[in-house]
């Protein structure tokens, strides 16, 4: 059986990339450490996970009925379990919460976990653990986000292209071989971002 690609992590599909770019198999490799790479400087600017994910969370609970989700935005939630100090986690039934906003939409903001007050049949709780996915699926990704994406990805390939490969020793996030690849990005593709940087919960 033939072994199949891993799926890119990137906000835009490589052909779409390869065919505004005019660019042929020639050049796969540094194209797609081109995507990979601006997406994950993107996700660091952001400060947040913007691509599809499962996540498990743990969430300290002090007795407010209102706990916000890390990531966003939600598209489903599989379960949520109460924990406790010196006895087993339990499920928590669907009856006790619901999640704002409504799981599915695509609402750019932070969703949060709304408990009603039977909550506390489920006596002390010390922690809430969640398992939600949460994130832009592929195809969905918004249209400054992706052309965000295609603008820091570009500006990568023409850094490397121009022997100025865009590294340097001394930045944070390393790649293989002593890499670096600089976190400064073009004022236009920061003005596209803004928006989905992290919002204070």
């Amino acid at each position: 059986m033939m072994k199949q690609d891993k799926p890119l992590y990137t906000l835009i599909a490589l052909g779409d990339f390869k065919a505004v770019l005019g660019l042929d198999d020639r050049e796969e490799k540094i194209t797609r450490f081109c995507l990979v790479t601006a997406t994950h400087t993107i996700e660091q600017y952001c400060k947040r996970r913007l691509l599809r994910k499962k996540h498990f969370e743990y969430i300290d609970f002090f007795g407010d009925l209102v706990l916000p989700f890390k990531e966003y935005p939600v598209s489903d939630v599989y379960a949520l379990y109460a924990l406790f100090p010196l006895r087993q986690p339990e499920y928590i039934e669907t009856d006790f919460y619901q999640v704002i906003p409504d799981c599915g939409t695509d609402n750019d903001v932070p969703f949060n976990i709304h408990f009603s007050p039977g909550i506390k049949k489920y006596g002390y709780i010390s922690a809430v653990k969640a398992v939600y996915t949460a994130g832009y699926r592929a195809g969905t990704v918004p249209s400054d986000l992706a052309a965000a994406c295609m603008e820091l990805a570009s500006w990568n390939l023409g850094r490397y292209k121009g022997r100025r490969v865009g590294m340097t020793g001394n930045v944070r996030g390393s790649g293989r071989d002593g890499e670096h690849f600089e976190i400064a990005m073009p004022e236009n593709v920061r003005l596209l971002l803004e928006p989905y940087r992290r919002k204070t919960i």
